[in-house]
């Protein structure tokens, strides 16, 4: 459903608009086997990857409706569901190309999320759970009021994400694997179609976390299976899959192994980051290096950890530090 072309194309796309984001070395990560690189995508205009599948996304759809003319009347409106970041990005996006959105959001998402979103004039409306928030987005769609555009299964939105594969290997020709966090599976999605199509030689390694991990026990399943989703510093992981998600069939083909770290990991994460490599990062951020100070998987070579995100509630920064 996704190729390099594609991506290719989304690259070109929103050339402009999205940061090419540095790739530098992490000697407090690194060890005499492995050179840890960290992909640092808090610097994006929203502060998260997500800008990159949003904004081609969006693009697409305003070209679809109403050509590639630059004045916009009555473009067509969007719908998402969110746990925060998508929602940030797509509203940005929105706002750029003057196009009406709608996000249902889970009530529990982070006020810093949910106060961007809607500073940048989206309609919001808040549900129990990011589950519920997906369904309502999906059924508003289905009236015929909107485009519905998912966080992860949006063959739009994986080709935006795995722009950041085409970045890996020109910043890093040498690459041996990338460690890449895994919520709805469009971020390792794209970035690991981009990878093996360009160097299958590349191991592609996710991470999920304990309170939410349904790629890791629907492919030991067989078949998409629902889970107990529980409360996680990595808000933007949790949730289960769409039941017609088209993540689940790419992550059974290009990625490698994944991982699964724990709530105590993720917090000696995320504080690391903070005090060896002076960056801000949020939870889910955290997740790739956790799985590398956990010993969760083996490296050696070149390894690119990916930095997804920095939107992250003060409160909740401070108790990583406190409690």
């Amino acid at each position: 459903m996704v190729a390099l072309d594609d991506i290719a194309a989304a690259r070109t796309r929103i050339a402009g608009v999205v940061q090419t984001t540095p790739l530098r070395v992490s000697e407090w990560l690194s060890s005499p086997r492995a050179a840890v690189l960290l992909k640092i995508e808090t610097v994006q205009p929203t502060a998260s990857y997500k800008i990159r599948g949003a904004v081609n996304a969006a693009q697409r759809v305003r070209d679809t409706a109403t050509g590639t003319a630059p004045a916009i009347v009555d473009g067509p409106r969007l719908v998402t569901a969110s746990a925060g970041n998508h929602g940030k990005a797509l509203a940005h996006a929105a706002k750029m190309l003057g196009l009406p959105l709608v996000v249902f959001i889970a009530a529990d998402a982070p006020r810093a999320k949910i106060d961007a979103i809607r500073q940048a004039g989206a309609e919001l409306r808040e549900c129990a759970d990011y589950d519920a928030a997906e369904r309502a987005a999906k059924a508003h769609a289905a009236t015929g009021g909107a485009v519905y555009i998912s966080p992860y299964s949006h063959p739009d939105v994986i080709a935006g994400a795995g722009t950041i594969g085409l970045e890996l290997l020109e910043q890093e020709p040498g690459l041996d694997a990338v460690v890449v966090p895994i919520g709805g599976g469009g971020l390792i999605s794209g970035v690991g179609i981009a990878l093996k199509a360009l160097n299958p030689k590349v191991r592609v390694i996710g991470v999920e976390v304990e309170a939410s991990c349904p790629f890791t026990k629907s492919l030991a399943a067989g078949r998409l299976v629902a889970v107990d989703v529980s409360p996680s510093l990595a808000d933007g992981l949790t949730g289960n899959l769409d039941p017609d998600t088209i993540t689940l069939d790419i992550v059974r083909d290009v990625v490698d192994e994944i991982a699964v770290v724990d709530e105590p990991l993720l917090r000696r994460a995320l504080a690391g980051v903070v005090r060896h490599e002076h960056l801000l990062i949020e939870g889910a951020a955290a997740a790739g290096v956790a799985a590398v100070l956990g010993g969760k998987i083996q490296l050696r070579g070149k390894v690119a950890v990916i930095l997804t995100g920095a939107n992250i509630d003060v409160d909740r920064l401070l108790s990583v530090f406190t409690e």
